[in-house]
């Protein structure tokens, strides 16, 4: 029995490569006259994606038409699918097409001049489908053209390594190579040879790596023999190009670890909803995150019940100690600036998600009431935003351990007439009733984390408009081990620091208490005459600035201009005058907390600290005098 062929024209793609495509449908059978081809181009129309070709084939460049035995080139007809956001193209046959005879769609110039050619997407993918569905007399068949899609050129080497290790403790480096748009390749001259090297060592390693098939190469059982900052050095001996691996802090011992990842994040190459594998192995293999919670919203349109099912079941299947510690999560908007937008993390699998339509879920306190805080944790996200925004007024010191200053579309410390760096801006506008500033001095106390890039319901409107949009950030938690019991008792404890994507080193202690802690003057009475404030940096670049703040108010800046920095400081003003005043049955208090920028504009914000005033221990100080 015949059967129909599709072939591609080249038979693969290289990564962002511009030229003209040519798909070949060879049909089996004669196709009639008005028989309607429907090519089904797959892309979402995000940069990465393949780009959108233009049906005028009077244009020069990325077109899409239609080439048949006797016949001139057929124009299509654009057709755009609004629920899926997906583009096909639909032509109509002029006449009778034989079996046997050619059939080429194409995409690029029709003078085949690749700098007017269509555009590849940018990242890799085994076997990319195309759809092609002929329509004869309204019943329809497919038929399917696949395209591998392969590392470009290489331009990147990129290390993967621990942010926190202890002398003479072993552990393994990832070196991955990639192109210039990150993808893994092993695109490169045949003399390529690649030199890693370290410093501040007794005795200096060199170890020669070449390109390997797979684009990656992982090293074990590598150690520091001295306590120390260490950056691996890359070095391509072909083109004397130099890369470096995030910095890396060894401890004399220590029994803590810093781990990076998301608790709130989309994936802009594969749906966290209906691609939750791939979109899982994306984060741990390609970004080397740590932990990773999902973050669909809890609507039956956007996560319908089986897509969750799913959801859960990979969630459990990816979790794994000390590789990669998965979150069940979901997004949860209730009402304007009383209840906001924020991110729960489960912390057990398998749990159902909370829809806001059943009754015993249409309200955060109703959720309060029906869950525990070992069960989960209520991130409020976008607080400054006006369409999402949350004032705390109803703030639960429980359930609210932790926030999110810092996400792609903006960050929510402070308004930007009072200096946010990177303030929500566009036609969605800031509200300064969500400030997390104005939170901390209203008595709420969370930590600091960082969510990534979001265009899912109420972000989807800033997607593809005048919103700004910043780079996705990163959270750092200080763990004892990778583990979900251990990265959620860390959040808990607001044991943790936003960043804007960098995997930016730091440190901050008041009287050698880390970030995220409570202090009273009952335990230390020595604080209320001076805080002590030390703290250090390790920047990914040149530390520009750094700025402690004090409820609120900037009381010491270092501009130290190098990429390792420590710092100390003696605030030396009596507590209670500068205590904020009790509020209901708390103690007067003050916080601090830490914020740095880096040369290349990037930021990290480290949890709050906060000094508790024992008002007996004043009263009898003043007495004495």
């Amino acid at each position: 029995m015949r059967r129909s062929i599709c072939s591609t024209d080249p038979h693969f793609a290289i990564a962002g490569e511009k030229r003209t495509w040519r798909f070949i449908y060879t049909p089996a059978n004669s196709l009639p006259k008005n028989t309607k081809l429907t090519f089904e181009l797959q892309s979402f129309g995000k940069p990465i994606d393949w780009q959108v070709p233009s049906t005028d084939i009077k244009k020069k460049s990325n077109i899409i038409w239609l080439e048949i035995p006797n016949s001139k080139p057929l124009q299509a007809i654009k057709m755009e699918d609004l629920k899926n956001l997906s583009t096909s193209f639909e032509f109509t046959l002029p006449m009778e097409v034989a079996a046997g005879e050619n059939i080429f769609i194409c995409m690029g110039s029709t003078q085949d001049d690749p700098e007017n050619g269509n555009q590849c997407q940018t990242f890799t993918q085994r076997k990319k489908i195309f759809n092609l569905h002929i329509n004869i007399k309204g019943k329809i068949e497919t038929e399917v053209f696949h395209l591998d899609i392969k590392g470009a050129k290489l331009t990147n080497l990129r290390v993967i390594t621990p942010s926190f290790v202890s002398r003479n403790k072993r552990f393994d480096v990832i070196v991955r190579f990639e192109d210039e748009y990150g993808n893994l390749t092993n695109n490169a001259p045949e003399n390529t040879l690649i030199e890693l090297t370290y410093e501040n060592l007794r005795e200096n390693l060199s170890w020669k790596l070449f390109t390997p098939e797979t684009g990656f190469i992982a090293l074990p059982n590598l150690y520091f023999n001295e306590a120390g900052i260490y950056k691996i050095q890359l070095k391509n001996l072909l083109t004397n190009e130099l890369f470096y691996s995030p910095p890396i802090k060894c401890f004399e011992d220590s029994n803590l670890n810093l781990f990076w990842g998301l608790l709130h994040g989309e994936n802009e190459k594969f749906d966290c909803a209906q691609n939750i594998e791939n979109c899982l192995r994306y984060f741990r293999d390609d970004c080397a995150l740590q932990y990773y919670a999902t973050s669909s919203f809890e609507s039956e349109e956007e996560t319908p019940s089986e897509i969750w099912k799913n959801i859960t079941a990979q969630i459990a299947e990816f979790n794994e100690d000390d590789r990669f510690t998965t979150f069940l999560g979901m997004q949860w908007r209730g009402v304007n600036k009383e209840e906001g937008l924020r991110q729960f993390i489960f912390s057990k699998d398998n749990k159902s998600i909370l829809r806001k339509k059943d009754l015993k879920n249409n309200s955060l306190k109703k959720i309060y009431k029906s869950l525990s805080p070992k069960e989960l944790i209520s991130i409020p996200s976008f607080t400054m935003s006006k369409e999402s925004c949350y004032d705390f007024k109803d703030f639960n010191k429980d359930f609210e351990r932790v926030v999110e200053i810092y996400n792609a579309w903006g960050s929510s410390e402070m308004t930007s007439k009072e200096g946010n760096l990177r303030p929500i801006s566009g036609p969605v506008k800031e509200d300064s009733e969500g400030s997390i500033q104005k939170a901390l001095l209203s008595g709420c106390r969370f930590g600091f984390v960082a969510g990534g890039l979001d265009d899912r319901e109420i972000y989807q409107k800033l997607y593809d408009t005048k919103q700004v949009q910043y780079a996705s950030g990163l959270t750092g938690i200080i763990a004892k081990s990778q583990s979900r019991d251990a990265i959620l008792d860390a959040l808990f404890n607001r044991s943790c620091y936003a960043t804007t994507g960098e995997k930016i080193i730091a440190g901050f202690n008041i009287a050698n208490e880390p970030m995220g802690s409570q202090i009273s003057t009952y335990k230390k009475p020595g604080l209320l005459y001076n805080r002590y404030i030390t703290g250090f940096l390790i920047g990914t670049d040149k530390i520009k600035e750094v700025v402690i703040y004090r409820n609120n108010k900037i009381i010491q800046t270092f501009r130290p201009d190098t990429s390792n920095y420590e710092f100390a400081f003696d605030d030396q003003e009596l507590l209670q005058n500068i205590a904020i005043k009790p509020i209901e049955e708390n103690p007067a208090f003050a916080f601090y907390y830490m914020r740095a920028v880096q040369s290349d504009s990037n930021i990290v914000w480290t949890s709050p600290i906060w000094i508790d005033l024992d008002n007996n221990l004043v009263v009898k100080k003043i007495k004495k005098k």
